[in-house]
């Protein structure tokens, strides 16, 4: 067990006994990185530099596990502030690391301090409010299922942390814990990763900036999304017609022989990119294949990637006004 600011003792393995066990480690890195001239030792800054990226994964854990729950509490405060501290910390990180692909010392000694002050704030907060409200707020069976989230983010530790509780670890995509939902479940389905209504299903794929059409292992289309503005026109006429009579004499060979290869299980992918009244569009094919690897048909997806293409740079602001 480790004492913590506030005096409670938390057992091997839990999230907020691992952000501390992180914390070490952070402190080292800061010490460390603030002791190296980059001028004089740019390979060894480096090397600290990138072990101390991995706090990405810290950032993550918390966005992504630890925040909902405090949610759920009706806590919203870390989601807004120190969420957007996060992205102040990658925008620090994102500019050393491009001074130091481009070897310019002076500016990785002046924006150092800054990198080093944040995440020690950072930490204080950490230690001095969200842990112990936290602490506060959340159950047991809450930072149980945390701690199972956590397992497919990671963590900066060189070993993963001991099970918590300690209990055999049961992977997220085998674990079929049935828990109380947050949310109504009446007239949902269940797919693999929630739940949603036909109607949100169908919202979902007319949203969606794809064409798909699901033909199954008889070659029978069974599926297409009716999207707002479809590259290849669809009717519903097509439901229950045979693929090969669904594309025009000159590709249905090509088509064919896709099926045969998906069928076998020789291919899994094939893609293609062709200029449609003058727009580039990507046309790409998927075997579909159940938990037993038995074939279920294709996916056929097309995008207009016209404008995709021209991309460059970044982009981080709303450009909106």
């Amino acid at each position: 067990m480790n004492d913590i600011s506030n005096n409670v003792a938390l057992p091997e393995g839990h999230p907020i006994q691992v952000y501390f066990q992180e914390k070490e480690i952070i402190t080292t890195l800061l010490e460390e990185l603030s002791a190296t001239d980059p001028t004089q030792e740019i390979q060894k800054y480096t090397n600290i530099f990138n072990q101390l990226c991995t706090i990405e994964k810290r950032f993550a854990r918390k966005e992504n596990q630890l925040f909902p729950f405090l949610e759920k509490k009706g806590w919203n405060g870390p989601s807004q502030g120190m969420w957007s501290f996060h992205d102040n910390l990658r925008e620090q990180f994102r500019l050393i690391r491009y001074y130091l692909k481009t070897n310019n010392t002076e500016k990785i000694n002046s924006n150092t301090p800054f990198l080093v002050d944040g995440i020690n704030r950072l930490l204080n907060v950490e230690e001095t409010v969200l842990f112990p409200n936290a602490l506060d707020l959340l159950q047991e069976n809450d930072w149980i299922t945390m701690r199972a989230g956590e397992e497919e983010i990671g963590w900066m530790l060189s070993q993963p942390p001991v099970a918590y509780p300690h209990q055999e670890y049961i992977h997220p995509s085998q674990d079929f814990t049935q828990r109380e939902m947050p949310f109504s479940l009446e007239n949902t389905s269940h797919y693999d990763e929630g739940y949603m209504t036909v109607e949100q299903v169908n919202l979902l794929f007319r949203t969606m900036p794809l064409d798909i059409t699901y033909v199954d292992e008889n070659d029978k289309v069974i599926f297409y999304n009716r999207g707002e503005e479809r590259v290849f026109p669809r009717s519903a006429g097509i439901i229950g017609r045979e693929v090969k009579f669904c594309h025009p004499p000159k590709s249905v060979d090509t088509v064919l022989k896709i099926l045969e290869e998906f069928r076998k299980g020789t291919k899994s992918e094939s893609s293609f990119w062709i200029n449609f009244k003058e727009r580039l569009i990507y046309i790409r094919y998927f075997a579909v294949r159940d938990t037993d690897k038995n074939y279920k048909g294709v996916i056929e997806m097309s995008q207009d990637i016209t404008d995709i293409k021209k991309i460059e740079g970044e982009k981080r602001l709303l450009d909106w006004e």
